[in-house]
């Protein structure tokens, strides 16, 4: 069966179709010679017969089903509705893709990506802490927040995502890089990706390096229904507004399994670069009880986000001590398990590279993934609102607990 038969089948949109394959629900298979995917008819009426799933066969695993025309993961590929984000990671400003993601439509101006005025305590150094209090000064001066259309989010959030990168530490004289991409395009003064450079790498800019530090900005985007996507569109879901659906996402990033890992990466590149790559995966195995960057449930072939940003890092900076680090890396780590890198060691590999602090990572996810929580706000006002409703079941008492105390 075809994507749109089996769409048709369960009354699903194709994108829901994507998703099931995402999460593990339906297993497409490539056909030779084609870039479509073809499905098992019998597993597709099984399915149709059993109604939507709720859970994946992943054991203690909760799975949330929600139609989304925003961002779909299928055959080891990305797309930004319907677009490669593969392609636009290496053509478009980190801007045109959040338009693009917000609004559908690539003919907006890249216009009011200016920061709100603001002034952040000098005790905050660390950049989590300060964008977090940039966020909740940018919707304290938004007078409007609370207007939920479409053309008022899309003002709000460029001005709010412009304001989380002016809060990031740096030389207070840093200047704006100019953002050259791939084409005849003249090179972009004022992006957000030049601001960062500034703001994160400081000194003279390698053109090519602030051109993958966008990349990274458009690839992390938005990576369907991630734990973060999924407690903005909650919040979005009791009509909260666009400042506190980030806020919402931003605790959400707070630990250290969803955006932290790329400052693990960055220490584990560095000590690789003053000893053995095998000793630094094994003293990183030792410390994490995993190795930090590698490995992608989603991405059996490896995470294509890794492969777009480690290539352009290569392409501009081959001989870069960090990068050499990195691939030796990556080496050892196949040698060992056959695993692969994810978009965490991109990261790791872009910020070591490039002379930026180890939470650098960190701080590029966080902005990117602001403009996808934007976006599913914006798709998830749409929707009734409340329809976010867990169950709760009783749960099996543990006799081993050593806080119930039994007469």
């Amino acid at each position: 069966m075809t994507a749109q038969e089996v769409a048709a089948r369960l009354g699903v949109k194709l994108d829901t179709v994507y998703a099931y394959v995402s999460r593990g629900v339906l297993t497409a298979r490539g056909q030779p010679g084609s870039r479509r995917s073809v499905f098992d008819p019998q597993e597709v009426e099984t399915l149709a017969r059993r109604g939507r799933p709720r859970r994946t066969s992943r054991p203690s695993a909760l799975d949330l089903i929600v139609e989304t025309g925003l961002t779909t993961i299928v055959d080891q590929r990305i797309r930004y509705r319907g677009r490669d984000a593969s392609a636009l990671a290496r053509t478009h400003s980190f801007e045109e893709v959040a338009d693009w993601l917000w609004t559908g439509r690539d003919d907006v101006p890249v216009l009011g990506w200016e920061p709100y005025p603001m002034a952040l305590p000098d005790e905050l150094e660390s950049a989590r802490d300060r964008m977090r209090v940039a966020v909740v000064i940018s919707s304290a001066a938004e007078p409007l927040r609370s207007d939920l259309s479409t053309p008022a989010m899309t003002a709000s959030a460029r001005r709010l995502i412009a304001s989380m990168a002016a809060a990031v530490p740096g030389a207070s004289d840093a200047r704006v890089a100019r953002l050259a991409l791939v084409g005849d395009r003249p090179p972009i003064r004022a992006s957000i990706a030049g601001l960062l450079w500034g703001r994160l790498a400081g000194g003279r800019p390698t053109p090519g390096l602030v051109a993958a530090l966008n990349a990274a900005l458009v690839l992390l985007a938005d990576h369907e229904l991630a734990s973060s996507t999924v407690t903005a569109r909650v919040a979005a879901s009791v009509r909260a507004d666009p400042f506190s659906v980030v806020l919402a996402g931003l605790g959400s990033i707070a630990g250290p399994l969803h955006a932290g890992a790329s400052a693990l990466v960055h220490r584990m590149i560095e000590d690789a670069t003053t000893a053995d790559p095998a000793t630094a995966l094994a003293t990183a195995l030792e410390t994490h009880r995993h190795l930090p960057g590698f490995g992608h449930r989603l991405y059996s072939d490896g995470d294509p986000r890794a492969a777009v940003l480690l290539d352009m890092i290569q392409t501009t900076a081959p001989t870069a001590r960090g990068l050499r680090a990195a691939r030796a890396l990556i080496d050892a780590a196949h040698r060992h398990s056959e695993v692969r890198p994810n978009i965490d060691f991109a990261l790791g590999a872009l910020s070591t590279t490039a002379h930026m602090p180890a939470t650098a990572g960190e701080t590029i996810f966080t902005i990117a993934r602001a403009a996808g929580w934007i976006a599913h706000a914006i798709e998830e006002y749409t929707e009734p609102p409340l329809r976010f409703r867990a169950r709760a079941i009783p749960k099996p008492a543990d006799n081993g607990n050593p806080d119930q105390q039994k007469d």
